[in-house]
């Protein structure tokens, strides 16, 4: 069990299209966000977790779409542009994983992608404390500390071409993440927190 902290949630719109952005620690992100967000959202997770004890059957109730990683999953892009273009809301990690240390990496297209197809808002929602290791090894009348954040809902700027826009719109997103995390946790990405 987790003993959540949630901020924010006043910036979360009523309704889509948009695309929840997260930075992916652990399987816990999930049941955070589930109970912790005011709307239901759609999902994207990678494949192996359709198996997962935890996981599986609260991502069969959300409906999540399923994605192979490491190559381009056609399926997927159209099931999540349909989720979009319904107007409804789509969770998704740009970095594209879970993160390995914990800490911001080096995010992908995707989700730049997916809002400029759609005119989707970005969501920014950033999560501490849902690594595995802090969810799962612990005893088990210690709660998990964990927080939720979320940020001000924003447009991708169009730039010059579609690749600016994709690449600047990419690092738009991440910066957007990196502001709503501690310092311990923004990678590559240290912020400027005027």
């Amino acid at each position: 069990t987790m003993n959540a902290t949630v901020r924010g949630v006043e910036n979360f719109p009523k309704h889509g299209p948009a695309i929840v952005t997260i930075n992916h620690l652990g399987d816990a992100d999930a049941v955070l966000m589930a109970a912790a967000l005011p709307v239901a959202v759609d999902g994207m997770g990678k494949i192996e977790l359709d198996e997962h004890w935890l996981v599986g059957p609260v991502f069969r109730a959300y409906g999540v779409i399923y994605v192979h990683r490491g190559r381009p999953d056609r399926k997927a892009i159209r099931a999540a542009l349909e989720v979009l273009n319904e107007g409804r809301m789509l969770a998704l990690a740009p970095e594209g994983r879970q993160a390995v240390e914990g800490k911001l990496e080096e995010g992908t297209e995707g989700a730049a992608f997916l809002a400029l197809k759609t005119g989707a808002l970005i969501v920014p929602v950033a999560m501490t404390g849902t690594e595995n290791d802090n969810v799962y090894n612990r005893p088990w009348w210690r709660r998990a500390r964990v927080t939720l954040s979320v940020g001000q809902p924003f447009r991708l700027q169009e730039q010059a071409d579609r690749e600016s826009t994709l690449r600047v719109g990419t690092e738009q997103i991440m910066d957007a993440l990196a502001r709503l995390l501690p310092e311990s946790y923004v990678g590559k990405y240290k912020v400027n927190r005027e």
